[in-house]
């Protein structure tokens, strides 16, 4: 009688390679406390060389480096902007006499990014390049590491946060925005930074929430509304962060009422979990004022602490249009929003939203005259703001499939997870109101405050192309490798790219090569 032959298990109950190689790394102690704290650190030393190398190449003030810049350096030696006389551009190279009077110069963003910028030259000095744009560079590598802690917090895999990480490590929209004394990248620092405290209160608030049970807590409140919570310091950090975002730019403004209309139906959601009758009413008109008022207050209250400067000195501009400091602010605040409503000056780089997705008008925010040698006789040098390509587009795609994801789970009444939903909420904050404004000089630079949700909606369906573990074996094999070739061509085509994000000299023919539709040259 012949031995019974091993049973083995089904095909979906295999694991693959890559299955097995990570279940023993991450189940052992050692080694997965191991790689909790290495993931993150490596993906955030990466972003930080990428940005840091060379900084201080171009050694001049690159596209509106010539306005922050300066802005900065006023806001560090007179409290508030001033007025800049003739070549004031070459004085901060050459650090001749830099024309700077106190006459107050009205500046239409406001003022915590230029602050930011000036404590990197308070060290440095002010013909110092590498301080106009350490303080963008490192916000620049801190935004990667909190698109890694959202996409964990999102998804709970340190495999998905790492691909999120990387992707925006390595993309060149990131990298040359961080490594330009712009506002946009301290603008994203903080939506991210909102936006990771946003979903930190989201986890400690939905189990309160959904044990608010009547029949088993019998002082709990009644089933009717369910509770009203005023201790949500994550929600007050939120708020702080994103008044930031606000003090940056005013489209910070539309992540504060995106979030907190976030906070709002999941809020509302968790109700109808815990079994609440009225959970719209009770999360609208009950929790919902107390929410606005441990959001939006914070948020006001750091948005005036960023004028701090202005209000406590007298000549900045309107400054003196009363006698009421906060009246003068908003007399200010009046000249900056008829300069934004109005704002719709040719620029040859301008590109309406409606084409940031197509990616038809990156910005070239530096050329340089003396590209210096690079083998051959034509060379050039340039820094434009293409992102990888193949991030941008397959982002895009991602956005869309979570959307139709998004709308069919509503449609067949079925739960959708946040790991689905809040990149479309970063999404509609960052890029939806700009449709609104056709007419209006913008450009495509402003789409760096999109790519950390695009990264994270891209790591997310990469997720599930790679296969869940009840996927048959072939399929999950077939699907990791896919994604495993995906993200090999990403790195070499970022390899390609960043000569032309960082400004190196190359030859005139290699530099055609990247630019793949005519709206890149």
């Amino acid at each position: 009688m012949t031995a019974p032959l091993p049973l083995l298990p089904p095909p979906e109950q295999r694991l693959t390679r890559y299955e097995r190689l990570r279940d023993r790394v991450l189940q052992d102690p050692d080694w997965g406390r191991m790689v909790r704290w290495f993931a993150p650190l490596v993906v955030t030393a990466l972003a930080a060389v990428l940005r840091l190398v060379n900084l201080g190449h171009p050694h001049q003030l690159a596209f509106d480096e010539t306005y922050y810049v300066k802005d900065a350096w006023s806001l560090w030696t007179l409290g508030y902007e001033g007025t800049w006389g003739k070549d004031a551009n070459e004085a901060f190279i050459t650090l001749r006499q830099l024309p700077l009077s106190d006459a107050g110069s009205f500046v239409v963003h406001p003022p915590l990014g230029k602050w930011l910028i000036a404590l990197g030259m308070a060290i440095g000095g002010p013909d110092n390049t590498v301080g106009w744009r350490i303080a963008t560079a490192l916000l620049g590598a801190a935004t990667v590491l909190l698109v890694y802690l959202v996409a964990r917090r999102l998804t709970g895999s340190i495999v998905v946060a790492t691909v999120a990480g990387t992707l925006l490590a390595i993309d060149g929209l990131s990298i040359v925005m961080s490594r330009t004394a712009l506002l946009d990248g301290p603008l994203t620092f903080f939506l991210m930074l909102g936006a990771l405290f946003i979903l930190i209160d989201r986890d400690r608030v939905i189990p309160v929430l959904e044990r608010a049970d009547p029949d088993t807590d019998p002082d709990s409140p009644a089933p009717m509304w369910g509770p009203v919570l005023w201790r949500r310091p994550w929600l007050i950090a939120a708020g702080v962060a994103l008044g930031a975002a606000c003090a940056v730019k005013w489209s910070g403004l539309y992540a504060l009422a995106a979030f907190g209309l976030y906070v709002v139906v999941t809020d509302a959601l968790a109700r109808r979990r815990a079994g609440v009758v009225l959970w719209p009413t009770a999360a609208a008109f009950r929790q919902g004022p107390v929410s606005f008022v441990l959001l939006v207050l914070p948020a006001l209250a750091t948005y005036l602490a960023s004028w701090t400067g202005w209000l406590v000195t007298a000549g900045g501009y309107a400054r003196q249009s009363d006698p009421n400091p906060l009246i003068a602010l908003w007399n200010y605040h009046e000249a900056i929003l008829n300069f934004h409503v109005g704002l719709s000056k040719g620029h040859p780089y301008a590109s309406p939203a409606w084409e940031w997705p197509l990616l038809l008008r990156p910005t070239a925010v530096w050329v340089g005259s003396d590209p210096g040698p690079c083998g051959v006789d034509h060379c050039i040098a340039v820094i434009s703001t293409i992102p990888n390509p193949l991030i941008w587009y397959a982002g895009v795609a991602a956005a869309l499939y979570l959307l139709y994801r998004l709308v069919r789970g509503w449609a067949e009444r079925r739960p959708v997870g946040p790991a689905l939903t809040f990149p479309l909420v970063g999404l509609a904050a960052t890029y939806v109101p700009w449709l609104l404004f056709p007419e209006r000089t913008i450009f495509q630079f402003y789409t760096v405050a999109m790519a950390p949700f695009l990264v994270l909606a891209l790591a997310v369906v990469l997720r599930q192309i790679a296969g869940r573990r009840e996927d048959p074996l072939h399929r999950r094999q077939s699907g990791e490798r896919t994604v495993i070739v995906f993200l090999a061509v990403v790195v070499l085509v970022s390899a390609f790219f960043y000569p032309v994000w960082t400004g190196m000299s190359v030859p005139y023919q290699f530099w055609l090569l990247h630019n793949w539709l005519p709206g890149w040259i």
